[in-house]
């Protein structure tokens, strides 16, 4: 794939790919080299955007809570908690490599409301030209619209639109696309590249999460793409298990499944979330 024009990047990664399988808290080494590779995009010269996820992730860890909590208000809690320590632990990473961070909640009507839209936008092209990395997340401690947003897949999708990114990653813990549940079937095979979205592609996805640290599934990432590629950006599916590949894709490597921009004159984000709410 010849990603070399990309000028802007957003990259979402999950809170699976985060954490440790085995007991859900804070993969640090994987953090490094995420900010180490999103540095290196940077010296590379490319706009860099990051939509982690995480935040009740890392209050759980910090509040010493082992198993995923299902009441609303707990979860926000979590998230106030764990927000700032996982900000703190990007920045500390970030700076290794002489790169600042800074942090983006947002909500929904963020996004809704025409000026708050406008200055958020603004706000966007001030970080990217003062070569800051901004580092987005829902603002779950206030909305419980956002902690249902699909583990950020679609936020990031947002995200890309908003600024008008021409490339999204998902970083999760799959390959990419399979024709079938690479886990039930083994003969599923990758989809290395998807020219157009439509209903038969949709049917492939599943909504069910991969574990009790995130949320999202691959209906969650299909949506996304719909998102993505209909404001004019190209998209990937790819698994965050070799972070190596973010720079080997622009090196004109295939990894994961790339969803090809389909530019939609008449796609607005905007009625998008109207619609679903």
């Amino acid at each position: 794939m010849d990603l070399s024009g990309k000028k802007r990047v957003v990259i979402k990664i999950g809170s699976n790919s985060l954490t440790h399988e085995a007991t859900g808290r804070i993969d640090y080494i994987k953090i490094e080299r995420l900010a180490m590779e999103l540095s290196n995009l940077r010296n590379m010269g490319l706009d860099v955007c990051l939509v982690s996820s995480g935040a009740i992730a890392v209050g759980r860890q910090t509040m010493g809570i082992k198993n995923r909590p299902t009441q609303m208000p707990e979860r926000q809690a979590l998230a106030a908690v764990g927000q700032t320590r996982l900000m703190g632990i990007y920045q500390q990473f970030f700076s290794q490599y002489n790169q600042t961070a800074g942090q983006v909640l947002m909500t929904k009507n963020t996004i809704l409301d025409n000026v708050s839209r406008k200055n958020a936008q603004n706000t966007f092209e001030q970080l990217f030209e003062m070569g800051i990395i901004p580092i987005v997340n829902a603002n779950d401690t206030v909305s419980t619209y956002e902690i249902q947003f699909g583990d950020n897949d679609t936020l990031s999708a947002i995200v890309s639109s908003l600024i008008g990114a021409d490339l999204l990653i998902l970083l999760s813990d799959i390959d990419g696309l399979f024709t079938d549940d690479p886990k039930k079937n083994p003969d599923a095979a990758l989809v290395p590249v998807v020219d157009r979205i439509d209903e038969e592609l949709l049917a492939m996805g599943t909504g069910d999460p991969g574990s009790d640290v995130g949320t999202g599934g691959m209906a969650t990432k299909l949506s996304a793409a719909q998102i993505a590629t209909a404001s004019g950006a190209d998209m990937i599916i790819a698994n965050a298990n070799d972070l190596t590949m973010l720079h080997r894709i622009f090196e004109g490597d295939q990894v994961g499944t790339l969803f090809k921009a389909s530019y939609n004159p008449y796609f607005d984000v905007v009625d998008m979330i109207q619609e679903s709410l």
